[in-house]
């Protein structure tokens, strides 16, 4: 059972004891990211998660690297569109000095002339990385199919114009404004004492007040096609629409619609594309889910001439699955499938530890392990059929694609084309 306390300073930490572990997952939540930025300062938030690792006021970049691995656990961190996430996972006695560290870094970064050109170039190769992986930068396409102009159809990491032009006072101010007591949560779980835990979180971790983002919902998009060319061996295609926001009651209907259609081996498209006909080595459905927004997904990886037939198979699945054709044992088996991933994967104190943190810095409900499986063995036959005929409507979908040939990929998807020279 979860405990959680508000400190006066609208800092918001949560516990959850689990007596069978000798270890305790602990992260530090930001409500910022990608969608909080401006246009001019796109990167910033993923260019402060490195940053804060080349030294805080207490510690310098190497005590940091040392405490790490004295911790027998590597210290992390990410940033997705909505957050910023520093966690680590340790033994019950290492938690003192984990969160020492962890608070240090996340509240006092030095910002350092040095540092900030030497992480600027790390930050550059791995926009350099992502731009040499179609698999990942398709992604970026349809998200910008999908939310435009918007601020989630940004790349989390920016650009590399953008990351060459933030200075350090930039980032300094805005850390300052959005690293505030108000809008962080520090979660754990393991094998610990809530009212302990807060004491030394109070000791240890030493905030002002946070200035939140103003975010404004995204429109919605659909029908666009855009398409990257790069001289690869394949093509990289994401069918993509408008999905589910994070608190959306049809969310576990979605998990078994996502399950069937190609969330899994014994999926649709896994079997009819990779395993019947073996046109692809990857191909997978997928869903993101924002405060007030989300996005559903196809990607498939194929050679040109298996284009047009592997979009072909994808919309004949969704088109059926949409018209009542989710059988029964397909059904059984996501119920099954879903709810084993997700228990299992809560047997992991860091799965319990983010769980927590992400419901408290977005106001989700927390749900038992009971509820969460209930909830999955309600959804009904009718529940999957309407979702997908409404999510799923081939009017909703846009195309991302990237490959080597337009006029290929325009034969395969239809209609007009946008060329793109940069994601961004």
């Amino acid at each position: 059972m979860h405990e959680l306390t508000t400190f006066p300073d609208g800092l918001r930490v949560i516990s959850e004891k689990i007596d069978s572990v000798r270890s305790v997952a602990v992260g530090i939540f930001v409500g910022v990211g990608a969608r909080d930025e401006r246009p001019t300062e796109a990167g910033v938030t993923h260019l402060i998660e490195h940053l804060v690792f080349k030294g805080s006021a207490r510690y310098d970049q190497m005590e940091i690297a040392r405490v790490s691995d004295r911790l027998g656990s590597e210290l992390n961190a990410f940033t997705t569109r909505e957050s910023t996430v520093f966690h680590v996972r340790v033994l019950d006695e290492h938690l003192p000095l984990a969160l020492d560290v962890m608070c240090d870094m996340a509240a006092k970064p030095l910002f350092e002339d040095e540092a900030l050109e030497s992480e600027r170039e790390v930050v550059l190769e791995e926009i350099a990385m992502i731009e040499d992986d179609p698999s990942d930068l398709v992604h970026d396409v349809a998200a910008r199919c999908v939310f435009g102009q918007h601020e989630l159809g940004r790349p989390v990491i920016g650009s590399a114009d953008t990351v060459r032009g933030l200075t350090n006072a930039g980032i300094a101010e805005y850390h300052a404004s959005r690293y505030g007591a108000g809008n962080v949560v520090v979660a754990a779980a393991g094998n610990i004492e809530h009212d302990a835990f807060c004491e030394l979180v109070a000791e240890r971790l030493e905030l002002g007040a946070a200035t939140r983002a103003v975010r404004v919902s995204p429109p919605g998009v659909a029908g666009r096609r855009l398409f990257l060319a790069r001289d690869t061996e394949q093509y990289h295609v994401c069918l993509s629409a408008p999905g589910l926001r994070r608190d959306d009651e049809r969310r576990f209907a979605m998990a078994l619609l996502d399950h069937v259609l190609g969330g899994a081996a014994s999926s649709r498209l896994v079997q009819e594309i990779r395993e019947q006909r073996g046109m692809a080595y990857s191909v997978y459905s997928y869903t993101s889910n924002y405060d007030d927004a989300g996005q559903v997904g196809i990607y498939v990886g194929t050679r040109g001439e298996n284009v047009g037939e592997c979009v072909e198979i994808a919309r004949a699945q969704v088109a059926d699955l949409g018209s009542g054709g989710l059988t029964a044992d397909e059904l059984e088996r996501a119920k099954e499938s879903v709810k084993g991933r997700m228990l299992l994967a809560l047997e992991s104190t860091s799965s319990r530890m983010s769980r927590l943190g992400r419901a408290v810095l977005s106001g989700s409900e927390i749900l038992s392990l009971d509820d969460v499986a209930a909830r999955v063995d309600a959804v009904t036959h009718d529940e999957i059929t309407l979702l997908a005929a409404e999510l799923l409507a081939p009017e909703r979908f846009s195309a991302a694609g990237i490959g080597p040939d337009a006029d290929r990929f325009r034969a395969a998807v239809g209609g007009d084309v946008e060329l793109l020279e940069a994601v961004v």
